[in-house]
């Protein structure tokens, strides 16, 4: 029998390759929702990847004064897509859940909802995108809702490198996630390696001082097409660095550019972390709906792929 994605995460001899996206507008129709999924998944054909993982997407202007580069539409519910797309590609999915706009009696019925409609398993819990906004329940307790239902879910949480570039404690709140639940990790975008780096090493050296086995950190990755998607990553604080941003800007193909540049972070990521036992995966994602970027996002996740695949074999040789 293969693996399911709960035991590829789980084991950290195994790679974990996945592949994420955002459910369609608010209000599209049911036929066309399947006709987006099974586009989405035609593309996909020409890769092998382990899950999909479906985004719960966020109003988040009031996290930052600046305006959106791209207006935000509202969607579909994620577990609706997620549904859809677990029935068209055979592969499970990990579906996001953005926990501030529930109460605790709402967000108990949508968990329960969320195992007897749709059957889903795999979550990833994230909380307000500042604490300016209006809060009905915080991610503690959220977590600590999930934990006293009965039903049983697989969860993960959120990593982002650019807070602990920030504060220095990222890696703590990983172990306190762990502690509420969390069995993975999903990272932001990565275009900053060293903050990745130094936020992993942090991690590992905290697991080891206390004597816990470290979870799973799934980096994502995205190309950048131009200017306009470079300020949406920024504006979703995705940290990227000048140098970065130059050799996107003035290439002569940036889509190719960025994919460069994203292979040349997992390398360095791979090699300075190599020791450190910290099990990684794989996510690559699209952050607009612009055709180019979505056929660039194949392209680096086959190249990235690879990359990560040629490190774990000559890390099971060593």
């Amino acid at each position: 029998m293969p693996l399911t994605l709960q035991q590829k995460i789980s084991d950290p001899n195994q790679g974990v390759y996945l592949i994420g996206t955002t459910p369609p507008k608010a209000g599209t129709a049911d036929d066309k929702t399947r006709r987006i999924a099974k586009k989405l998944l035609a593309r996909l054909n020409e890769v092998e990847y382990d899950g999909l993982v479906v985004y719960d997407i966020q109003d988040e202007s009031s996290r930052v004064a600046t305006e959106r580069p791209f207006a935000f539409h509202s969607t579909l519910d994620p577990r609706e897509y997620s549904c859809i797309l677990r029935e068209q590609a055979r592969r499970d999915v990990i579906t996001y859940k953005s926990v501030a706009q529930r109460d605790a009696a709402e967000f108990n019925q949508w968990l329960s909802d969320s195992k007897q409609q749709y059957q889903l398993d795999n979550l990833v819990l994230v909380g307000s995108p500042s604490s300016n906004g209006t809060i009905k329940l915080s991610l503690t307790d959220a977590y600590q809702q999930l934990a006293e239902h009965q039903a049983d879910f697989f969860l993960g949480g959120v990593a982002i490198a650019e807070r602990h570039a920030q504060k220095g404690n990222e890696h703590e709140r990983l172990i306190e996630k762990s502690a509420m639940g969390c069995q993975f990790f999903i990272s932001q975008a990565v275009y900053n390696a060293q903050a990745t780096i130094d936020l992993i090493t942090s991690y590992a050296r905290s697991c080891r001082q206390q004597q816990l086995t470290p979870q799973r950190i799934i980096l994502t990755f995205t190309p950048c097409g131009g200017e306009q998607t470079l300020e949406f990553m920024q504006w979703l604080g995705i940290s990227v660095p000048q140098a970065s941003k130059y050799r996107i800007l003035d290439a002569a193909n940036p889509l190719n550019e960025s994919i460069k540049i994203c292979r040349d972070n997992l390398q360095q990521i791979l090699l300075h972390c190599a020791a450190l036992d910290i099990p990684l995966g794989l996510n690559v994602e699209s952050l607009t709906n612009r055709k180019e970027e979505i056929d660039a996002s194949i392209r680096l996740f086959r190249l990235l792929k690879a990359t990560m695949e040629l490190h774990l074999a000559e890390k099971q040789v060593a």
